[in-house]
């Protein structure tokens, strides 16, 4: 759920704002900017929610492909099979007389075999399937979320301009805040984290407005 969040809000406050930035120097109504970020802000949501639910179903069939070949290999060739849970076990550090046991128990029932060469040998634990949409759905709000904060200074100001002023501080400050929270959270070094995070939603927006500027006198 957390990981959701980040992933939502991070971009939902960074590409609206860049893209609100753009179009900030390349036309003059607030108007223009407030209809095409709340269209961005729409679009971007589905995108996100969308391709977070794809990638919740990936993992669960990765997992059932993955169990389905174990289940398969346990029953075509349980000598290998038997010989990989042995190596696990001695990779421990368990003595030979421990290592025979612990086979011959795990390799006795065939759903405990395979579950323990799902999470030892391959890494994997079984995902929730209803993973997925719940995902969709979290990266999808936080994105929207994300992305009314940079666009919400249009709202209340008479230019474009003067809208990107207010856009930017609120923006930067929110972008600084939610970067140092989420360096917290990873046990990275939290400034840094929030100076890194503020500065990539700077840049961006910074380069978008310039690349508007150069084109603005070639609009009709």
């Amino acid at each position: 759920m957390l990981q959701d969040i980040v992933i939502g809000l991070s971009d939902g406050l960074t590409v609206p704002f860049a893209l609100a930035a753009g179009l900030s120097g390349a036309v003059q109504s607030s108007g223009l900017v407030i209809t095409a970020g709340l269209a961005e802000i729409v679009a971007g949501s589905i995108a996100m929610g969308l391709g977070g639910y794809l990638s919740g179903r990936t993992e669960v069939e990765h997992y059932e492909s993955e169990l389905a070949r174990e289940y398969r290999e346990i029953q075509e060739v349980p000598e290998v099979e038997r010989e990989e849970v042995r190596e696990l076990l001695q990779e421990i550090g368990l003595s030979p007389a421990t290592v025979n046991l612990a086979v011959q128990e795990l390799t006795a029932d065939p759903e405990q075999w395979v579950k323990f060469m799902m999470k030892y040998e391959l890494g994997l634990e079984k995902p929730d399937p209803k993973q997925a949409p719940k995902s969709a759905a979290t990266i999808s709000m936080a994105y929207a979320v994300g992305g009314l904060i940079p666009l919400s200074a249009y709202f209340f100001t008479a230019t474009p301009d003067e809208g990107l002023l207010w856009s930017a501080v609120i923006t930067l400050v929110c972008l600084f805040i939610f970067g140092y929270l989420k360096s917290r959270l990873t046990g990275q070094p939290p400034v840094w984290g929030a100076f890194k995070m503020a500065g990539t939603g700077a840049l961006a927006a910074g380069a978008a407005f310039w690349v508007a500027r150069q084109f603005q006198p070639h609009a009709g």
